[in-house]
């Protein structure tokens, strides 16, 4: 035994062996046929479907690389177990991740106080159709508010006539009138309207004073035709003289 150990081929051999079997013990193991299984359903998350009789530690491993559409299929895929004990706590992350870790804390504080416990995956769905349904009434009132925008700045026709400063008895907004009534109260109006004009009444004092200068002129035409004869016969006939006695 001495012998071995002061010989420097000895010390060698066994140098080389042990380095050896270190190697062999760092060596990574190949994986089980369980593994291998895994990594195929996680490639293949997308195709999941009906889990069955799945381990939960291989579904643990598994529904984690679900989004919530995928995991909401397989949930509902899966009609004869309940899954809530594996993806109870996938549906409080996407509750996070959606709403926030305020939110989350205050829907714990809530059922804590009320002493009241909801899968997870039921306040999810009900905070999202609750967000979902005050998005929709914003857009409603949005709508609302924009279609009034529209019609304020569209342009009206006004249908009614604006009553005349002076109404008579024949106004034609007394109910029950005739419209032809109604159009000749509005030209005997606008008749005597015109009459009363300015130009109407300067032309028709131009004829009257042409008319009055006519007659002035034939009158005294007529008058000094008159006294000419007068004359005449005046003269032709001469008053006979008195006798002086």
């Amino acid at each position: 035994m001495s012998l071995l150990l002061h010989n420097p081929l000895s010390n060698m051999y066994l140098e080389k062996r042990s380095t050896n079997i270190a190697d062999t013990s760092n060596m990574r193991k190949p994986p089980s046929l369980v593994d291998l299984c895994a990594r195929t359903a996680i490639n293949n998350v997308i195709l999941l479907a009906d889990v069955g009789d799945t381990e939960s530690h291989l579904l643990e491993r598994i529904l984690p690389y679900c989004k919530v559409d995928q995991l909401t299929h397989v949930e509902n895929s899966t009609k004869e177990r309940d899954l809530t004990p594996v993806t109870d706590k996938l549906w409080k992350n996407f509750y996070e991740l959606q709403f926030g870790h305020a939110s989350t804390n205050l829907v714990i504080e809530r059922m804590k106080q009320k002493k009241v416990s909801f899968r997870w995956r039921q306040v999810y769905e009900a905070k999202l159709k609750d967000t979902e349904n005050k998005a929709i009434d914003r857009l409603k009132q949005r709508y609302k508010e924009e279609e009034a925008r529209k019609k304020s700045r569209q342009v009206q026709l006004c249908t009614k006539v604006p009553p005349s400063r002076k109404r008579n008895v024949y106004d034609g907004s007394r109910p029950g009138c005739n419209l032809s009534t109604v159009k000749s109260n509005i030209m005997k109006k606008a008749k005597i309207d015109f009459m009363n004009s300015y130009e109407v009444k300067n032309a028709a004092a131009l004829r009257k004073n042409a008319v009055q200068g006519i007659q002035s002129r034939a009158t005294i035409t007529k008058s000094s035709g008159l006294f000419g004869k007068d004359s005449a016969s005046t003269s032709q006939h001469p008053k006979p003289l008195e006798r002086k006695y």
